[in-house]
């Protein structure tokens, strides 16, 4: 079975000139029932109008696809935003809830419960076993890294870097060592910490002054760095491939550079995966395919690991972990036993071979579809598909167009997302079938023609 699906992935594409009325229209759109009414109007009423959504309510979900109160069916190429891995109301993850919640909800880090070194155990063999942090692919078994659990992406990126706080504080007594480079396009959270070092003025600017000492960079400027990253340097922190920054990948050449470059000064090197991580790019770490001379000393994560369940984590080589001690950082919810629980059945089943080929397949099959639509619509889009596997972006000259095609999409019954200032982003569950891909490409030619 699992050979027949793969062999469906990996077909040649079609470039479809006729799309099919489903996606090149909208819905018919449900009337307004009551109960949608309500909602909206308690939501305006009583919740912190810090989003701009669309006014409908979305109720459940089944795979790939989730359904508004009105009955309207919806294809999610968001997942939540990279999160449901295994799309939604997945049985296994169901039936894992349901059982550790029987059992015990939360316990706090006051005690030890049974998940969350479990959890940790499978972050660090699978990353022996599959390549990141400094180990090649298939490295022999060892405890030579720790992990720490928090609540969100958000909450991973302040631990690591406190983390390299500390570290930058044992390396250099005189407390010189505190400065944080970043780079331009970056996004690493909404926390006052994570926030200054997402250099995004339209997330800083309302909540300035920021924490000091930040220097920002350019992605891929390999000339920048010896002045970017100083003896004052305490750590850099990098996502392999941004997402909300533009589905924009770091070059494998620079990020050698940027890891030889924290060599010579001592500086913690922290990988932000949050979104690129845990498969999405078709291997465990967007850089475990890469020579360990380009590898970090962190990985941060959250978003997929626990397929919608709240859940984030810090990676980290045993070199900076040694710097922490019983009361330097802590969380209540963080690595609960529910959270945990879950984590360990979604990575169990993402990092099979079977799961991992399946992404691959798709990824080759996502991106040979998109391929398609910058040689049919060359006034509108960039010559290349951004990305990599099943994080992918779609660049417009116009940077206007990115959000009228979400908003199209929508209408004709698929989300998407926008990224950066010009780009439109797909990152579907990464269970994802052939026969999905083809709804969404069709939908989004269908929606770049009506522009």
């Amino acid at each position: 079975m699992h050979r027949a699906r793969t062999t469906l992935r990996l077909r040649a594409p079609r470039l479809r000139q006729g799309l099919a009325s489903s996606a090149a229209s909208p819905q018919p759109t449900p009337a307004p029932i009551p109960q949608t009414s309500e909602l909206l109007s308690l939501s305006s009423s009583y919740l912190l109008p810090v989003y701009a959504r669309p006014p409908f309510v979305l109720s459940h979900g089944q795979g790939s696809h989730v359904w508004d109160t009105a009955g309207k069916r919806y294809l999610d190429f968001s997942a939540g935003i990279a999160v449901n891995a295994l799309g939604h109301a997945d049985r296994g993850v169901v039936e894992t809830i349901a059982a550790q919640s029987a059992k015990l909800l939360h316990t706090s880090n006051v005690y030890h419960n049974e998940w969350a070194p479990r959890l940790a155990e499978l972050l660090v063999s699978l990353t022996q076993r599959d390549g990141g942090l400094g180990f090649a692919p298939c490295t022999a078994p060892a405890p030579n890294a720790k992990v720490f659990f928090s609540n969100s992406g958000t909450e991973a990126n302040e631990g690591a870097l406190k983390v390299a706080r500390m570290v930058g504080k044992v390396r250099a007594s005189d407390g010189s060592k505190t400065r944080i480079a970043c780079f331009a396009d970056a996004f690493h959270g909404r926390s006052m910490g994570a926030l200054s070092v997402t250099p995004n003025p339209k997330y800083q600017q309302p909540f300035t002054p920021l924490i000091p000492g930040v220097d920002v960079g350019t992605l891929n400027d390999a000339e920048g760095l010896q002045k970017l990253i100083t003896e004052e340097t305490c750590a850099v922190i990098a996502e392999p491939v941004q997402g909300e920054g533009g589905v924009n990948t770091a070059n494998p050449e620079w990020l050698a550079l940027l890891r030889a470059r924290c060599d010579e000064v001592g500086a913690v090197l922290i990988y932000d995966e949050i979104q690129c991580g845990l498969y999405r790019t078709g291997t465990l770490w967007a850089h475990s395919h890469l020579p360990v001379e380009c590898h970090p000393d962190i990985v941060t994560m959250a978003k997929p690991l626990a397929n919608g369940y709240p859940i984030g984590a810090v990676l980290m080589r045993d070199a900076v972990a040694g710097n922490m001690t019983a009361g330097t950082h802590g969380t209540t919810f963080g690595g609960s036993p529910l959270a945990c629980a879950v984590g360990h059945h979604v990575l169990s089943r993402i990092s099979s071979p079977e799961s991992v080929a399946q992404v691959a397949a798709t990824g080759t099959y996502l991106t040979a579809r998109l391929a398609q639509l910058p040689a049919r619509f060359p006034q509108k889009l960039e010559d290349t598909v951004r990305g990599r596997g099943l994080i992918r972006g779609l660049g417009f000259h116009d940077p206007a167009h990115p959000a009228r095609v979400v908003d199209l999409a929508r209408e004709r019954g698929v989300f998407v997302l926008t990224a950066g200032k010009n780009v439109i982003r797909l990152v579907p569950s990464l269970n994802v079938g052939t026969a999905e891909v083809d709804e969404a490409v069709d939908c989004l030619a269908g929606c770049i023609a009506d522009l």
